[in-house]
């Protein structure tokens, strides 16, 4: 897990044989197996037959089963698309630093988008990430964000989302939040406020969602 979170095996890169593995880290091989297929039940690598154990990558099919859990009320799951609204970095607020365990005096960078299903607006997203772990991302990137942001970490920035925390609650829909959903003030709204952390057990990623349901549901699977 050291190793996954610093690098030093990227997304997507094959990591070395068990015996390899066993020989480097001074334990038996059995060992080795049992760590590895913990890490793989965290969906963090991929076995696959006759090739290898790869670092998992962040996919579309990834983030819709594992980090996005609305569902249409036919059943049917759609990974949303997305309009930026603003991107913008500044001085951390006291409930921003406290969310993601930073510093006073830290920096972050605050992005505010819609997410859109079937074509309609219905999430209002509001993301607060550490400027330390994302040196680069600023107002310059805004056309350019793509759609799975948990990709972008990845691949740009080196950060691997490992799990996320999510508490839920019904709100009222603010003005603004009515403006971009196309509701009336104070409709209610499902808000979906989570933690995301990065492969070293860091908050990397603090982010609130306001979810129009009167098409969707919130769908939680326990296996």
């Amino acid at each position: 897990m050291q190793k996954l979170g610093s690098g030093v095996w990227r997304a997507g890169e094959k990591l070395p044989p068990e015996p390899a593995l066993a020989a480097s880290l001074g334990v038996s091989q059995g060992t080795v197996r049992r760590a590895l297929d913990d890490i793989a039940k965290a969906n963090l690598i991929v076995r696959r037959q006759g090739r290898g154990t790869f670092v998992a990558e962040h996919t579309q099919a990834r983030a819709l089963f594992h980090f996005f859990h609305l569902v249409g009320d036919d059943g049917r799951r759609a990974l949303p698309g997305s309009r930026v609204l603003s991107l913008k970095a500044g001085p951390a607020t006291r409930d921003e630093a406290q969310r993601l365990g930073l510093a006073a005096s830290a920096r972050v960078v605050r992005l505010q988008r819609l997410r859109l299903l079937d074509g309609a607006a219905a999430i209002v997203e509001r993301i607060v990430v550490p400027a330390a772990l994302f040196q680069g991302l600023d107002v310059r990137d805004r056309a350019d964000l793509p759609n799975e942001l948990y990709k972008l970490y990845q691949d740009r920035f080196g950060v691997s989302v490992a799990r996320a925390a999510e508490k839920l609650k019904a709100v009222a829909a603010s003005p603004e939040d009515a403006a971009h959903l196309g509701l009336r003030s104070g409709a209610p709204l499902l808000e979906i406020d989570r933690i995301a952390f990065a492969l070293d057990g860091r908050p990397c990623e603090w982010r609130v969602s306001r979810c129009a349901t009167h098409r969707h549901h919130y769908v939680s699977e326990v296996v």
